[in-house]
This record gives structure tokens, C-alpha cells and sequence, in this order.
């Protein structure tokens, strides 16, 4: 399944809520910090360590996000450089701030990552650090792992340069309005630039064989007093962004690969049999799917708006299973070394309030560039984040499968015997008559099962809604 992010604004008690709560207990979560860690962390808030940090406050950075995030990671300027560009990227230094060994370090690694929910989330860090102290919200001086990457005419990479410093960010943007200057003309030309980058870093990806895939997101919209669920689209300038992170990530990559020591995330090339089906797939959602055209272009010519699409990016997902963190040393490559869908060697380095990783990779990052050992704390640690990371990563993907199977049921719970029309986007090959369906209206994507004949792969069917629980968290349909 996609990553599909739920957002519930209203902040009145509802059952949506209390359920929600009762997930956070029924999955043993992390509760509220301790208070050694609260306590380091009102202390470490205050006083950073910032005595390397250069000063490069002059730079009028600008974060792109979510309208209602507070933990703001990356800041950016982008900037012409004769005939190429550069790029100003600056990751907020949580290293500043956490102490190795320390409580909060501690706390950090028994989190691993922040679990997002509809209505909030259970954050890896202290939200006086991770939505205070170090975010890099605007007006304020914030500690950073400063990138400068700059490009050539073509948006290739021609020099890194990672150093510590001060930052201060000058505005806090989303998406919609980013897309808004940018499409208006009434950008300033460090943000116009993000899309004259964000779409050479497109074709560069092209080039190379890789791939992203815009697949919609389901979220939760106010409607006649309750809640519904549609599919948002990502606007082009979701892509642009991400972009300006994946180049950050390879630059990275190849720091520590140069270093001889570092974390890789690798995902492996997919089997044949995989894109075998695949082909399938878009046979059956009638998706012109020629033989002598890449998977990677004929996903890049999708239109996520469109239903038919939009199932089929959906199943495309299946292809990014088996991602994982790698670890090298003493300059031996893992096999596989590069990410698939990247197409090239890639390490997570760009959210380090978000994700435990990325403060390692980037003190690596750093002694790299700077021809030194890493610290030893770094070192220590390294053996055993891939397995820290992965069970991080599993619990954050079954909160977010259980968050969606629950607002699911909730919306659907008195629609009981309902009739809707869906696409069959999955069926099993052992049991035909059980799959996987997406739904328009509401925007749903759930189980089928219980039909007498094989479910028909890509095709429109009339589903019936049986079963929808938000004590069990599940829903279910069968062939109308």
C-alpha cells in the first residue's frame, strides 16, 4: 500500500477521536517523554552547541511544508551560478542538541522515527526541540547542517559542500502556495528557481532510470457537519521539493561512499515476475502500456487525477518493498549498494527530527568532507541502526495502515449494505475471489472477498459495503 497520510483538523472530541486514542494504547506506543529526558531537554533547548557553526544567517532561507507542521527539518535558497545553479540547504543540526549517550539519545533510539496520526503524533523528539529550539521556523537563529550542492547547466551535481552553521529562516510556505507564486509569476526568484531546478533534477532522475511515484493521498475533509475521505493529488511543486531532498540524499551518498563509512538506503531492482504483473495491471485498467517502454516512463506519464490512474499507481508501490539501511565500512559496498526507485546510491540525511538515521548521516557527512574520522559515538552506534531502523519503520508503517483501516470504518460504519462503484486494483493469486478494490467517492481503498468467480484484475466493479468496525478497525466489501 501507499504511504497515505491522514490529516483531521477539527479539534472537537468526536468517536473518531477517542478511537484514535484507543489505537495509540491498543499498539503499546510511546506514551509522554520521561522526565530525565524532558529535563535534558528544557536545558539543551537553551543552550546548543553551537561553537562550530559558522554564520550564515545572510542567506534568506524558506521552508516548504504541510500548512499546520511545526517541525520543520529543511530550510532552503537556491540562487543562479553562472550558467548552472546552486543550492542552499540547510537540515536542522539535532546533534546540537542531543547529547551522545544522554537521556534524550536514549529516548530517541527506543523511538526511532515520529508516528504521524490524523490528529497528531508521537514525536521521536521533545516538542520543545523538535517543534522549538531546533526547527527552523521563521524569524528565528537555528543551529544547521549547511549543504551547498551546486549544479551545472543541466541540474547535475558538479560540488558538494557540507559545514556546520547558523541559519535564520524568512518564511514558512506550503505547497499550495508555493504553487500559487511559482504558476502566477509572482515568486521571488529563489523560490521561482525551485522549479527550473525541481524539473532538471526530473529529467536528471529520467535519465537515470529513476522513478517517483505521485500517487494521491487520502485526507479527511470536513463535510455536512461530519467527515468524508477524498484523494488529494500532488502538485507539481510537491515533486520539485522532493527533488531538491533526493539530490541531498545522493550527494550524501556519495560523501560516505568516497569516506569508505556510512548508511545506505538501498532498495533492491525488482523481480521480472513483478513487472510482469504489473503489465497486467494496466492492461486491465486499460492503460496503453507499449513493450519497448520503460516501467519508469510510462509511470512518469500518469495522471494522478485521473480513477483509472490512480489505481494504478497504487499497485505501483508493490515494486518499493524491500527498502532497508545498510551499513559499510573500511570502503566495501553493500550488494544491492544503490536504491532502485533512486537509481542511484542514496541515504536518508534531510529529517533528522523526524528520523534517527539522518543525525548519523550527517556527523558522517561532515567528517567525510572534512577528511577526518567520525566521532566515536557515531561509530558505536552504527552497527546496529539498520535493525534500530527497520523496526522503526515497520511500527510507523502499521500505524499508518491501522490509522487508515480506523478512520475507514468510522466513516463507513452506518453505510452498512451500501452499493459502490470501485476498481479492482489487486487480487490474490492463491484466492481469486479476494483482493484489493479503490474506491472514488468515498476515497477508500480496502479488501474484497466473498464472490463465487475470480475477481476481475483492473476492471470496474459494483462492490457492497459489509463490513465496516472501528472497534476491529476493518473494512470489508464483496461483489454487489
Amino acid at each position: 500500500m501507499p504511504r497515505r497520510h491522514l490529516h483531521l483538523t477539527d479539534a472537537a472530541e468526536n468517536p473518531l477521536r477517542a478511537a484514535l486514542r484507543g489505537l495509540r494504547t491498543a499498539l503499546e506506543l510511546p506514551g509522554d517523554f520521561p522526565p530525565d529526558v524532558l529535563a535534558e531537554a528544557a536545558d539543551v533547548a537553551s543552550s546548543p552547541v553551537v561553537s562550530g557553526h559558522e554564520d550564515a544567517t545572510d542567506l534568506p532561507f524558506l521552508t516548504i511544508d504541510p500548512p499546520t507542521s511545526t517541525d520543520l527539518d529543511q530550510a532552503m535558497h537556491l540562487e543562479r551560478r553562472g550558467h548552472g545553479y546552486r543550492v542552499h540547504y540547510a537540515i536542522a543540526d539535532v546533534a546540537a542538541f542531543v547529547r551522545p549517550g544522554g537521556a534524550l539519545d536514549t529516548e530517541a533510539h527506543r523511538r526511532v522515527t515520529t508516528l504521524y496520526f490524523p490528529d497528531g503524533k508521537v514525536p521521536l523528539h521533545p516538542t520543545s526541540l523538535s517543534e522549538g529550539a531546533a526547527s527552523l521556523l521563521p524569524g528565528q537563529t537555528r543551529p544547521a547542517v549547511l549543504w551547498q550542492i551546486d549544479l551545472d547547466a543541466e541540474g547535475a551535481a558538479v560540488a558538494t559542500r557540507v559545514r556546520r552553521a547558523l541559519v535564520r529562516s524568512r518564511a514558512k510556505l506550503d505547497y499550495a502556495d508555493v504553487q500559487h507564486r511559482i504558476d502566477a509569476g509572482t515568486a521571488e526568484e529563489s523560490l521561482a528557481l525551485l522549479k527550473d531546478i525541481g524539473t532538471l533534477r526530473e529529467e536528471q532522475e529520467v535519465a537515470r532510470g529513476g522513478i517517483s511515484l505521485n500517487v494521491p493521498e487520502q485526507e479527511i475533509v470536513q463535510r455536512d457537519g461530519g467527515y468524508g475521505l477524498e484523494y488529494r493529488a500532488p502538485l507539481p511543486a510537491d515533486g520539485w521539493n522532493a527533488q531538491i531532498s533526493l539530490l541531498t540524499g545522493t550527494a550524501a551518498a556519495r560523501l560516505m561512499t568516497e569516506a569508505g563509512t556510512g548508511i545506505l538506503r538501498t532498495l533492491p531492482v525488482a523481480p521480472g515476475g513483478a513487472v510482469a504483473r504489473l503489465r497486467l495491471s494496466a492492461q486491465a485498467l486499460h492503460i496503453d502500456w507499449p513493450h519497448h517502454v520503460p516501467y519508469a516512463q510510462i509511470v512518469r506519464s500518469l495522471d494522478p487525477g485521473k480513477t483509472n490512474h490512480a489505481a494504478f499507481l497504487q499497485d505501483c508501490t508493490t515494486l518499493l518493498r524491500g527498502a532497508g539501511y545498510t551499513v559499510f565500512e573500511n570502503g566495501e559496498l553493500p550488494t544491492p549498494a544503490v536504491h532502485a526507485a533512486v537509481a542511484d546510491l542514496y541515504t536518508h540525511c534531510t529529517a533528522p527530527l523526524r528520523r534517527l538515521v539522518d543525525r548519523y548521516a550527517a556527523e558522517l557527512c561532515l567528517a567525510a568532507v572534512a577528511d577526518r574520522e567520525p566521532p566515536e559515538w557515531v561509530l558505536a552506534a552504527l552497527p546496529a541502526l539498520p535493525k534500530e531502523m527497520a523496526d522503526g519503520t515497520r511500527r510507523a508503517n502499521t500505524v499508518e495502515r491501522e490509522c487508515v483501516d480506523l478512520v475507514e470504518a468510522a466513516l463507513l460504519k452506518d453505510r452498512i449494505g451500501a452499493v459502490f462503484d470501485a476498481y479492482v486494483v489487486d487480487v490474490k493469486e492463491q484466492e481469486p475471489t479476494t483482493g484489493t478494490i479503490h474506491i472514488d467517492d468515498p476515497a477508500v481503498v480496502a479488501r474484497i472477498e466473498g464472490g463465487s468467480t475470480r475477481l476481475p484484475l483492473g476492471e470496474r466493479l459494483r462492490v457492497r459495503l459489509t463490513q465496516a468496525d472501528p472497534g476491529t478497525a476493518k473494512v470489508l466489501f464483496a461483489p454487489a
